[in-house]
């Protein structure tokens, strides 16, 4: 399995919120593993692993488990990198989301987003990759309040979601959600997601300038397409991230959404070194160790989720994947939550 990779630029402006809020950053850095220096190295990408420590020890060395949200009437638009100067020249808040999804890549191989129409409006759904460290939930927070606090800067007003999506407990203290969110969060849910008003996406946003619009799609193509990550398998993941509920996704079916033939889907994946059967056992194997982290699924729930068709095939792959039944590998799971709670 590929490693897993952030931009630096999106953690520096992690470094600056925990600066701002008293903690010694650079030490923090340091102790996760990560150089201070390559923050404001051009191009430079860090391990997903390392931002979840960084993020762990944030929590215990301020004693402040909703830390994420602390800083969240800042905006940074920095830590969007040119992916931000594609999103502000688009004509609306839908477009920009569009926009973010498609160059996702420039800022994280980690993250996947996709974004729907429902009939209350745009959600947006967020799965975000820890590698071989159980993702902090103070991670996914952070990702919330930025992302909301760019859509506010660009639409120069307020914008907040009609609703979101948390799949962790409630915590014991909810005041720092409601003054951060400012919209009603349900815990234990199934997903990461924020669900954005139909008039919200649609508003022209003042900053829309399609001759800019134009310059900065070609920067961000040439700057995705001189990453060194996987291309394809990357849009590919994101597909089958989608399909999945609705059963095992098909290579024909996700080389059809890609706008290409199987053959050549194929092709590309071999030239990254996997082939689609691979990575879509790859994309289970890291979804499963997430759902069977959240005690509210139940098993069968997260055999539907994961798109097998009965909870055997399920059983056959988590012992595949992890030597363990399902039972026992959520058993470990908590016992690994029990002994690092910043963790959960």
């Amino acid at each position: 399995m590929s490693r897993r990779t952030t931009a630096a630029v999106w953690v520096k402006g992690i470094a600056e919120m925990l600066a701002a809020e008293g903690l010694d950053a650079r030490a923090l850095l340091i102790a996760a593993g990560i150089d201070p220096a390559a923050l404001d190295a051009p191009a430079a990408r860090l391990a997903t692993e390392q931002i979840s420590r960084l993020w762990e020890l944030a929590v215990e060395r301020s004693g402040n488990p909703a830390i994420a949200l602390a800083q969240h009437q800042v905006t940074r638009p920095a830590a969007f990198d040119v992916v931000g100067y594609t999103m502000m020249s688009c004509a609306d808040l839908r477009a920009a989301f569009e926009r973010l999804i498609r160059y996702l890549l420039i800022l994280s191989d980690a993250l996947t987003m996709t974004m729907e129409e429902e009939p209350g409006g745009y959600r947006v759904t967020f799965v975000l990759f820890g590698g071989e460290r159980p993702v902090p939930r103070q991670r996914m927070e952070f990702i919330f309040v930025t992302v909301i606090g760019f859509c506010r800067w660009i639409c120069g007003r307020e914008v907040h979601p009609l609703a979101i999506e948390l799949p962790y407990p409630a915590p014991a203290d909810l005041a720092p959600y409601r003054t951060a969110l400012r919209c009603p969060v349900a815990f234990d849910a199934p997903r990461n997601s924020l669900l954005f008003a139909r008039v919200d996406m649609s508003a022209p946003l003042p900053t829309s300038n399609p001759l800019l619009a134009e310059m900065h799609e070609r920067f961000a193509g040439d700057y995705l397409r001189h990453l060194d990550s996987a291309q394809t398998s990357y849009r590919a993941r994101e597909v089958i991230i989608r399909r999945l509920p609705d059963g095992e996704p098909r290579r024909d079916e996700v080389a059809g959404e890609l706008c290409m033939s199987e053959r050549t889907l194929q092709r590309r994946l071999e030239q990254e070194a996997t082939s689609f059967v691979q990575l879509l056992d790859d994309t289970r194997r890291e979804l499963a160790n997430q759902y069977l982290g959240r005690l509210h699924l139940s098993l069968a729930q997260a055999a539907y989720l994961l798109g097998f068709a009965d909870q055997r095939s399920f059983f056959r792959a988590c012992r595949r994947w992890f030597q363990l039944s399902p039972g026992q590998y959520r058993s470990q799971l908590q016992l690994h939550a029990v002994k690092h709670p910043s963790a959960s």
